[in-house]
């Protein structure tokens, strides 16, 4: 059965409703009676969706996108698929906010455990299977999936229509919001699923939050440790992929993409709409930057830095993180240049004979 969602949309709306509502101009050509019903991004997008284009990175899916219209800058609006309308204005990414908010006005405030003041810690709309443990003090929403064999630590939290799968343990004082979790996962204590990405339109005038309406998905047999965090996805889904092992205190930003059996060491932070291969290893204190790739079964050594794509099976070190054949190279380059500086500036000594 598919899963109902976790977010009201409001809609549709008219492309001439949208435009008043975001200060965007419309074409005197274009249809303003025209109708979108939802938000996608520029790939997913069709006929009856809108979408929106703000980095030139993704300029190719803007050139190729069947979204019904597109929030998108003047310079950009004449690239544009004729089969598409331009709502063209100043700040596209402010507007993609503005636009959530206006169709997904209950995103701003996660929907937790959905129960009133006085309400049984486990909701009686919640579906719990045989053999399942709740612990003292969990809570378990509304309308929450939980299977078999599955142990809800105490203090746990387990918000509105999430789905944990059997054989699962649950750790003390964790949160499980937005998510939907596979059979025999194990969140230490402290882990928090599902909570809002860090997304903010900035301006001059302040920094407008944007609507995360995506939500985190956690395949079988994954492991995560005490106090690691997964945002979910603005628009799409964040994925820690089959098997995976994160450790502790890990940061996951939203739209990130983990592959199969990767193992994530502590203190490791992934920006948003990063994807990451399968087999990966990411040694601790490493970060990577936002919109990258990482092929299957890269390196990535401890506190490394990656600021670019990394190829499959790479092996990678430093700041900025570089093959470790390169790295070892400048390594000795710059070893010998300091040996000639010091020896250089290293004042000759008198001898006694020259006294």
């Amino acid at each position: 059965m598919e899963h109902p969602g976790f977010f009201h949309r409001a809609g549709p709306f008219t492309l001439s409703t949208i435009a008043n509502q975001l200060g965007a101009d419309l074409a005197p050509s274009a249809d303003g009676a025209a109708t979108v019903s939802d938000i996608r991004t520029l790939a997913d997008a069709g006929r009856g969706h809108l979408t929106f284009f703000d980095n030139r990175k993704y300029l190719p899916q803007l050139l190729a996108t069947e979204a019904g219209a597109v929030l998108v800058a003047p310079m950009f609006a004449p690239r544009m698929p004729t089969t598409s309308t331009a709502l063209v204005l100043k700040q596209p990414y402010r507007g993609f906010a503005q636009a959530l908010q206006l169709f997904y006005p209950e995103a701003m405030r996660s929907c937790a455990a959905a129960s009133h003041a006085g309400d049984p810690l486990v909701h009686p709309s919640a579906r719990i299977e045989d053999g399942v443990t709740i612990e003292p003090g969990a809570v378990v929403g509304r309308e929450a999936w939980i299977g078999r064999g599955t142990t809800i630590a105490a203090g746990a939290v387990i918000g509105y229509r999430v789905t944990i799968g059997r054989d699962c343990w649950i750790g003390p004082g964790a949160s499980v919001i937005h998510t939907l979790v596979g059979d025999r996962v194990i969140l230490h204590g402290g882990v928090r699923l599902g909570q809002d990405g860090f997304g903010f339109a900035m301006g001059a005038g302040g920094h407008l939050k944007v609507p995360q309406i995506g939500r985190v998905i956690i395949q079988n047999d994954v492991e995560i440790g005490a106090n690691t965090t997964a945002d979910r996805g603005a628009l799409n889904d964040t994925v820690i992929g089959e098997g995976t092992k994160i450790d502790n205190l890990c940061q996951i930003g939203h739209n990130v993409r983990i592959g199969r059996h990767c193992v994530i060491v502590a203190h490791v932070a992934i920006a948003g709409s990063t994807v990451i291969g399968d087999f990966v290893v990411i040694g601790g204190q490493a970060g990577i930057s936002g919109h990258l790739t990482v092929g299957s079964g890269a390196q990535i050594a401890g506190a490394s830095v990656v600021k670019d794509d990394v190829a499959p099976k790479a092996r990678m070190v430093g700041h900025p993180a570089m093959p470790i054949r390169e790295w070892a190279r400048e390594r000795v380059v710059i070893r010998r240049l300091v040996s000639k500086h010091e020896t250089a500036a290293t004042p000759e000594v008198a001898s006694s004979d020259d006294e």
